[in-house]
């Protein structure tokens, strides 16, 4: 691709070796290429070079070659510039994050405001108490507000409905309660502690956003890790995707009063997250993995253990999964209730199992591999309506498969020739002026990190995207045309994140 550096997931790309167009010709490239390559833009963001200029950074990701194309142009603080979102739609949550952290305009885009009311955004009048509601004006319409304080053990974040009568025209979802300024932290951190913060991005996604940073961190220290630790990793995050698919089955049963549902995916969820208790010490990974390697190692006999838990764990799912979809009042809850059809889930740019669900086939396992990613003969699982059920027994598949990878690496771990060592010595230094892109299919979907350091090896930026970022837009266009009663339903449906949108 003319104009643009390619590199694989986390392979590092010299900074003088990223071109750096005009704005126009940047803009006009991706344009051209975007559908005729299937491109897919993963980051959007900018790095300041002086009081009036930001270099901006774009990633795209050619999946079918596993790539991603970066180039990159300067910035007037003081000028304007034309909106690609008005051409390719997938750019839109993209361009506001960038507008709000600098405060370039950029015109042409359909609704241009902030993302998360972040710290030391360029317009510190941008607040939640004058957030720019989308209004429609009619006698019969009236708009019904929700949270952010929620009955129950929840995020903040707020939901403005635009409703006739029950049903539901437009939402509008109102996020960054929960901002922490979290990417400038990275910044103030020397490496060791990174994995802390990362940890805590998103309370549910523990692992998958670590091993993103610590791929990065070795990219950036040009370590090479031991297989067995690789092993333990992946095991880890399969857990995890599992652990979290089944939370929400039970959540998802529990909303429309299926009890019995509920109960046991609650139950089973609790065996592998206290299995992951049993490998590290933290039910939900916390402290597994460091830079380096796994701080924990996992036994034969402990290997023994996780067979046997995770056995029963695929036996119960199957029957109670069989059961609930067989049901008639499940299937009338679920089947055509907030459908998100393919068109739209590309037109968001929507990942994960979000995207799978209705047809749109997106995952990092198979686009941006690594480790023993690379070996795993994994199926292509997406479902065509897009609606709850085909969000709810995806989920259901992608438990079985996660089970089923964890034992194919059980057995990897128990070959010789994967060794005994788990942890390497890092470098305490990362590359200089180097770029680095790790990408990681978390549970939501593609988790990506980026780093980018200066002359003397620094971090200069740090740019999180969670899945949640662009996903927030593929619920309010579920719930269009639905009763504003199946809200909760659809919103559990997704399960995206408030805080990893936040950040």
């Amino acid at each position: 691709m003319e104009g643009f550096t390619k590199i694989t997931n986390n392979q590092i790309a010299k900074l003088v070796e990223i071109p750096i167009l005009s704005y126009t010709i940047l803009r006009d490239k991706i344009i051209a290429d975007f559908k005729k390559r299937q491109l897919r833009c993963i980051g959007f963001f900018g790095v300041e070079e002086s009081i009036d200029t930001v270099r901006l950074f774009v990633l795209l990701s050619e999946d079918s070659k596993h790539l991603i194309h970066i180039s990159s142009a300067h910035l007037d603080k003081n000028s304007s510039y034309e909106s690609i979102t008005k051409e390719i739609s997938s750019f839109h949550m993209y361009e506001r994050d960038f507008y709000e952290e600098f405060g370039i305009k950029i015109d042409g885009h359909p609704w241009l405001k902030g993302v998360n009311f972040r710290t030391g955004r360029a317009n510190e009048e941008s607040c939640m108490e004058n957030y720019p509601f989308f209004k429609m004006d009619g006698e019969s319409l009236h708009e019904v507000a929700v949270g952010p304080i929620h009955a129950g053990v929840i995020e903040p974040g707020h939901f403005r409905f635009l409703c006739n009568g029950e049903q539901v025209y437009h939402l509008e979802i109102q996020l960054g309660y929960q901002h922490r300024n979290i990417e400038n932290l990275f910044l103030e951190r020397n490496l060791k502690f990174m994995p802390h913060l990362a940890e805590s991005i998103a309370g549910d996604t523990v692992i998958g956003h670590n091993l993103a940073c610590l791929n990065l961190i070795e990219a950036l220290t040009q370590t090479i890790i031991p297989d067995r630790a690789i092993l333990i990793r992946t095991i880890a995050l399969e857990m995890e995707r599992a652990a979290i698919h089944l939370a929400d089955l039970s959540a998802l049963a529990n909303d429309i009063g299926y009890l019995m549902g509920s109960s046991v995916f609650g139950v089973t969820r609790t065996i592998i997250i206290n299995t992951l208790l049993l490998i590290c010490g933290n039910r939900f990974g916390r402290g597994l993995m460091r830079p380096g390697g796994c701080v924990f190692d996992i036994h034969k006999a402990l290997t023994e253990k996780i067979r046997t838990n995770l056995s029963k764990v695929k036996e119960d799912t199957i029957r109670m999964a069989e059961t609930m979809f067989k049901s008639h009042t499940v299937a009338s809850r679920f089947e055509n209730t907030g459908i998100l059809t393919k068109e739209e889930a590309i037109s968001i740019g929507a990942v994960g199992m979000t995207a799978r669900a209705s047809s749109y086939n997106v995952d990092a396992r198979h686009s941006h591999p690594f480790g023993f990613y690379k070996k795993l003969l994994l199926g292509e699982k997406t479902h065509k309506k897009g609606d709850v059920h085909s969000r709810a027994y995806l989920r259901y598949e992608e438990i079985i498969e996660s089970i089923e990878i964890v034992f194919t690496l059980l057995n990897e771990l128990e070959d010789k020739k994967t060794g005994t060592q788990i942890m390497t010595k890092i470098k305490d230094k990362f590359q200089p002026s180097s770029l680095v892109v790790s990408i990681v299919e978390g549970w939501r979907g593609e988790i990506i990190h980026c780093a980018i350091t200066n002359n003397e090896g620094d971090l200069l930026k740090y740019k999180i995207k969670d899945p949640s970022l662009t996903n927030w837009f593929a619920l309010a266009l579920a719930v269009r045309n639905n009763g504003i009663s199946d809200f909760p339903l659809c919103n559990k449906s997704f399960n995206l994140s408030y805080c990893g949108n936040d950040l």
